[in-house]
């Protein structure tokens, strides 16, 4: 081993003991408290030809997505809904630790994560979506870009979704002869029901933080992600990693989730009525 190398692994070692002992104390590296999020930053209409769009800055992270609408068939079984898709990619200038190449388990899993909270919660009325009933649905697609990583891309591609969706406007087509599909150029909004607000927490040792920066992720035993919706009602949690939560942990992350999601779905609702 390198002596480059040895150092390294001595300084990140060094590293996570500094984290342990300020957590231990309620403290953070970045001097944040336990349950504090990052600064959140969201600028919406950033690219001009999409449907919709929206760039995130949680803290160092930032994603941007981009939501693109077309018509084609319903999925099976669900012959009366409009299709919602979700995408994520993480780019290779994102992360020195991101390789070019098709996405691996995590980024599939962000793009699953994110893709269920907003389903879940039922944010699109997909049954509006529907132009000729068992044939002929709107599509939208949201393709998200992580142009930088530096932890929870959950909430980060989340709330990048969420903001192209509530600012996207859609084509209205009209149907002639049945099954012709006709662009008439003019737009809509988008059917919103609720507006679902993630928020992902971190467990270290025995501490439970919100919003972990990549450095703490590294460090986390567990890992856990709650949506809730306009009512405060929750629509979906989604757990990583192999440790565990106690029943007292839950109750209490659940309680921050709800009050934090408050917040910023205010932030995010002033923003869309502003237009900015």
């Amino acid at each position: 081993m390198s002596l480059s190398k040895k150092a390294t692994i001595i300084l990140e070692h060094l590293r996570k003991q500094q984290m342990l002992d300020l957590l231990n104390k309620g403290k953070r590296l970045d001097g944040r408290s336990l349950d504090e999020p990052r600064p959140l930053e969201i600028e919406i209409d950033i690219i001009k030809k999409a449907d919709g769009s929206a760039k995130v800055k949680l803290g160092n992270s930032e994603v941007i997505a981009g939501v693109k609408v077309e018509t084609g068939e319903p999925f099976e079984g669900l012959e009366h809904k409009g299709a919602l898709i979700v995408t994520a990619e993480v780019l290779p200038t994102a992360s020195p630790y991101i390789e070019p190449g098709p996405p691996d388990e995590e980024t599939i899993e962000l793009a699953r994560v994110v893709d269920r909270g907003i389903r879940e919660s039922e944010m699109l009325d997909l049954e509006k979506l529907v132009l000729v009933p068992g044939k002929i649905v709107y599509t939208i697609f949201v393709d998200c870009s992580i142009i930088n990583a530096d932890g929870n891309l959950f909430d980060a591609t989340s709330y990048a979704v969420v903001s192209a969706l509530c600012s996207s406007k859609l084509p209205v087509f009209d149907i002639q002869d049945g099954d012709k599909v006709i662009d008439t150029k003019q737009k809509q909004p988008a059917p919103i029901t609720t507006i679902p607000i993630s928020l992902t927490f971190a467990k270290i040792g025995n501490n439970v933080i919100l919003d972990p920066t990549s450095e703490e992720e590294a460090c986390m035993n567990s890992r856990i992600t709650i949506t809730t919706n306009s009512n405060g009602e929750y629509t979906a949690i989604q757990k990583g990693q192999t440790g565990s939560f106690t029943v007292e942990e839950i109750k209490n992350i659940s309680e921050i989730a709800r009050i934090k999601g408050e917040t910023i779905r205010g932030k995010l609702k002033e923003l869309i009525e502003s237009g900015i």
